[in-house]
């Protein structure tokens, strides 16, 4: 199976995978780039999947349906471009031969979702939309923090192997604000200069691995000491797990 990320806007990918013949995409904001590389390798596209319901992951999916007449999903708490399939938490699906599980991830607005799949040439893969980032995560447009932190804990619990396919080239700027929570997590350090390196060759971050993401992310890690003493050196009055994650989200909407 063929994973390809494609850039879109200035910092968007748009999930593209094919078997050689049929392809799904995700959270496509703009239908452009996906009907070229459909043209480019000969797909026929069957399935769209949306995460939620942002401009910017379905601004392309009229066009995409009406030009390649694919089956489109998404949230059914969201107002996603109709006709499309309404899914839930626990949901099943089928596309492209593969069995797709939604989990329900409200925060970053209030009726996310994220498409996982156990087996996917040998390895769980994961489309999280804007939840979760590599070394970050979405803001909370819609969600509380303790929606946000419930989804992450979710999505924490599936297997270390899963692929995580995120749809922002977000990681630098989130690393940078890691490194600032945790200076002395020596897997963060060398994960920042193997994503510079890759940045420097015009390549994607992503997909990332959550086993990974466990060791350098602080949105993950906001239980672990070292995030929680950095949380209350900058607010004091930051004295549970919610209350963490919050104020660790407002450090990094305020980080410069």
């Amino acid at each position: 199976m063929n994973i390809i990320a494609l850039p879109a806007f200035a910092d968007n990918y748009i999930w593209l995978m094919h078997d050689g013949g049929s392809a799904l995409v995700v959270d496509p904001g703009d239908a452009q780039p996906v009907l070229e590389a459909l043209q480019r390798d000969s797909l026929q596209l069957a399935a769209i999947l949306v995460t939620h319901h942002h401009p910017d992951h379905t601004g392309g999916v009229q066009a995409l349906r009406e030009s390649t007449g694919a089956t489109v999903y998404g949230p059914s708490r969201e107002r996603i471009p109709e006709p499309f399939i309404p899914l839930k938490d626990s949901d099943r699906i089928a596309a492209l031969g593969i069995d797709w599980t939604v989990i329900d991830v409200p925060g970053h607005t209030a009726g996310h979702i994220a498409f996982y799949a156990g087996d996917i040439d040998g390895t769980p893969l994961l489309f999280c939309g804007d939840t979760l980032f590599s070394g970050g995560c979405g803001r909370l447009f819609e969600g509380t923090p303790a929606q946000m932190l419930s989804s992450l804990d979710t999505l924490a619990a599936l297997p270390g192997a899963t692929r995580v396919c995120c749809t922002h080239e977000y990681t630098l700027a989130n690393l940078r604000f890691a490194r600032a929570v945790e200076p002395d997590n020596e897997a963060l350090v060398a994960y920042d200069i193997q994503c510079r390196a890759l940045r420097e060759r015009k390549l994607p971050t992503l997909p990332s691995s959550l086993s990974l993401e466990l060791q350098i992310n602080p949105f993950l890690r906001s239980r672990e000491s070292t995030v929680i003493h950095a949380v209350q050196a900058w607010q004091s009055s930051a004295d549970n797990d919610v209350a963490v994650f919050a104020a660790l989200r407002q450090w990094k909407n305020e980080f410069k």
